[in-house]
């Protein structure tokens, strides 16, 4: 190729790449290498769809709660997990209220959402490749429950700059009025473990003791635009939900602080984590094209490439320990089931620790790790950014970056998180 011809086409590569760039920011996971829509998808709700097809397994209705206890009991879902968000804040809307909340239940890669006397169960599980995705099952009677994949509706808000523009998941503190609507006019927050525990839960039922702190759970608008307060029907109970609320309807009668606050951390952990691979296979996909039309190495990696990779890779290192979490200043504590069955999961090492540990006194976990990295999303992260993540993890917990934003990890935290780490974790080891 002469000069000019490559010159030509390095113009007008340059000009693809800068165009792409834009769409990216735009959050256009729909073209090449992603296909969010179209590409195949294996997360834990697809192949249950699966098992039920191939007769398999059987679920089970009831005439409360429709498919939902079958449902978690085969996705593996703990039922303790529930937590109740009363604001009309997801696609059943018009059937939530107050005394009617939405109840949500979670394991680390499953989300399912339950609205007493609602058309469906909402469903969103993690695949490895493309993040989160959406479904839907009928809750009509039938013979087998009818599993429905999301076409688009739902990524009206699941892909949106409080996911990290790409199709993800978010708990939302808002100020919600009597009928549960949230006052937009007083703003809302996207939570995770770095905001102000006085900012979380608005438009939530919060069970668990938290000391002297305080939160907007438990909580509606009362008054005027410019006096508007927040009330809560049952102010000096932080044990039990309101009085207003039908537990019975329900499968626990809690609304879990300790679920809440791991719930909030593991939402933005997936969306870094889907950020981080999109960016990062679009990076190279387009590494290749350039490489392909210059003829170049393939496995030739520009400067660009290169940075781009490893900004989303910092990003995903820095929210694994947890930089910049909110300093708890009371204990808190919740429901003895719930963590008994969080914890037995945990991945321990040769002296019996895992990043599962709670701490709850001053921090959420005991070791500052999230316990996310064994998740098949994570491992399933390009390569080029898991090596960028194993340098850095092992710059930082060896001591050898002593940067200020890792100040919160002490000498023994790092030591304790790393020990842990070679000892469970094929990236470490």
């Amino acid at each position: 190729m002469g000069i000019c011809s490559r010159l030509v086409v390095f113009i007008c590569l340059a000009a693809l790449l800068r165009c792409s760039a834009v769409r990216s920011q735009e959050s256009d996971y729909e073209n090449a290498p992603i296909h969010y829509s179209t590409a195949e998808v294996n997360d834990p709700v697809q192949k249950l769809v699966t098992r039920l097809e191939s007769g398999d397994i059987r679920l089970e209705r009831d005439g409360v709660h429709g498919w939902l206890r079958s449902l978690l009991e085969a996705l593996d879902v703990p039922e303790s997990s529930q937590t109740l968000v009363f604001s009309k804040t997801s696609l059943q809307f018009r059937r939530i209220s107050p005394s009617r909340p939405r109840a949500l239940y979670f394991s680390d890669d499953v989300y399912v959402g339950w609205v007493d006397g609602g058309t469906v169960i909402e469903l969103a599980a993690v695949d490895p490749q493309q993040g989160a995705i959406f479904y839907t099952v009928d809750q009509t009677r039938t013979d087998r429950p009818v599993i429905r994949r999301d076409q688009g509706e739902c990524l009206a808000c699941h892909a949106s700059a409080r996911t990290q523009r790409v199709p993800g998941f978010l708990v939302r503190s808002v100020f919600p009025r009597e009928d549960g609507q949230p006052d937009f006019r007083f703003g809302s927050e996207t939570t995770d473990h770095t905001t102000s525990f006085s900012d979380r839960y608005g438009g939530w039922y919060v069970t668990g003791q938290h000391g002297t702190m305080t939160h907007r759970g438990n909580a509606v608008l009362s008054g005027d635009a410019d006096d508007a307060v927040l009330v809560r029907p049952d102010p000096n109970d932080q044990t039990g939900l309101p009085s207003g609320v039908k537990t019975a309807r329900y499968l626990r009668p809690t609304s879990d602080l300790v679920a809440l606050m791991l719930l909030e951390h593991q939402t933005q952990f997936h969306n870094h984590v889907t950020r981080a691979s999109f960016t990062a296979r679009r990076a190279l996909h387009q590494q290749q094209e350039m490489n392909r039309l210059l003829d170049r190495p393939r496995s030739y990696l520009s400067e660009s490439t290169q940075r781009r990779i490893r900004t989303v890779a910092e990003q995903l290192v820095d929210y694994l320990l947890f930089c910049g979490e909110y300093r708890l200043t009371s204990p808190v504590s919740g429901s003895a089931e719930f963590q008994s069955d969080f914890l037995s999961r945990a991945i321990r090492d040769r002296e019996g620790r895992s990043l599962r540990d709670l701490d709850l006194q001053t921090r959420l976990l005991r070791y500052p790790c999230s316990w996310l990295i064994y998740s098949e999303s994570f491992r399933s992260l390009p390569e080029p950014v898991l090596l960028h993540i194993r340098r850095r993890m092992l710059d930082i917990l060896s001591g050898q970056d002593d940067s200020e934003k890792y100040d919160h990890l002490s000498p023994d935290d790092r030591r304790a998180v790393l020990s842990i780490l070679q000892d469970t974790h094929p990236l470490f080891s």
